[in-house]
């Protein structure tokens, strides 16, 4: 089987961490290469190994979605909650072929102005639209075609099931179990007391217009950032593609919440 594998901290290219695990696999029979753009992936090839924490993993996260390519991640980062896995639980799990694979949703974005540079519309977690500078933005919303009241805030996000445990929860946000199939609208300190987050379904569009006295807005996908023009109209849905991600052993989304958000811990919970 050939292997792919993306690593975003040039430092970590000759850690040992990182060359045992590709040496093994190497010895098992394995065809593993690096990859460093879209471009890059081998037809043919089974699985992305994104080595480093979740960011590393969203960026690998562009290169696998669009070619179908699986995509697992090995935890050198601070919380791994999208690369949970140690390196040598994911080279056991290949060598034994003891693994499955789950689809993750994708966010596609559309806007009406002209694309930034390295423009990728897809998003695994979320969009963003933020305040460029002092002045508080103001978002029209729209979900397929019907006005919500106007946020005021520093901005708005739409969230995947899949990132309601990145930005989504640090705005107060639902946590979804990655299989709900819907989306979340959050607003970002907002200045209205009245206004929550909502969960709609995952069929649907929702417009925004981001406006304020500054010229610009700040839009947000995922790890990357866009200046546009505020009063840009910004489309978000559902991308008809998914992302292929491998899960590996036992591991488990509510198990992740304990382990990695520390879900539960309370001194009566005997924790």
């Amino acid at each position: 089987m050939k292997l792919a594998y993306y690593i975003k901290k040039k430092d970590l290219k000759n850690d040992e961490r990182v060359l045992q695990p590709l040496g093994i696999l190497r010895d098992k029979g394995f065809d593993v290469y690096d990859v460093a753009a879209a471009g890059g992936l081998v037809e043919g090839t089974g699985a992305l190994l994104s080595f480093g924490g979740d960011g590393t993993f969203l960026t690998a996260a562009q290169l696998a979605a669009p070619a179908g390519v699986p995509i697992v991640g090995m935890n050198f980062g601070r919380l791994g909650f999208l690369s949970e896995n140690r390196p040598e639980d994911v080279v056991e799990s290949l060598v034994s072929g003891k693994y499955a694979v789950e689809d993750r949703e994708l966010l596609m974005v559309g806007l009406d102005c002209a694309a930034p540079q390295r423009w990728q519309p897809l998003a695994l977690n979320e969009m963003t639209v933020h305040r460029m500078g002092a002045a508080m933005l103001g978002v029209d919303v729209k979900v397929n075609g019907t006005p919500l009241p106007t946020y005021w805030a520093d901005g708005l996000l739409v969230s995947t099931s899949s990132g309601s445990t990145a930005y989504s929860l640090s705005v107060g946000g639902p946590i979804c179990t990655p299989d709900t199939k819907v989306l979340i609208i959050a607003p970002i300190a907002p200045h209205n007391l009245n206004v929550r987050p909502l969960i709609v379904p995952e069929g649907t569009t929702i417009s925004l217009v981001p406006h304020s006295r500054e010229e610009s807005a700040v839009l947000t996908l995922d790890n990357r950032n866009y200046v546009i023009p505020a009063g840009t109209g910004i489309d978000v849905c559902v991308a008809p593609l998914r992302l292929r991600r491998l899960r590996i052993g036992e591991s488990s989304f509510i198990g992740a919440l304990r382990t990695r958000l520390h879900w539960g811990d309370d001194l009566r919970n005997g924790i």
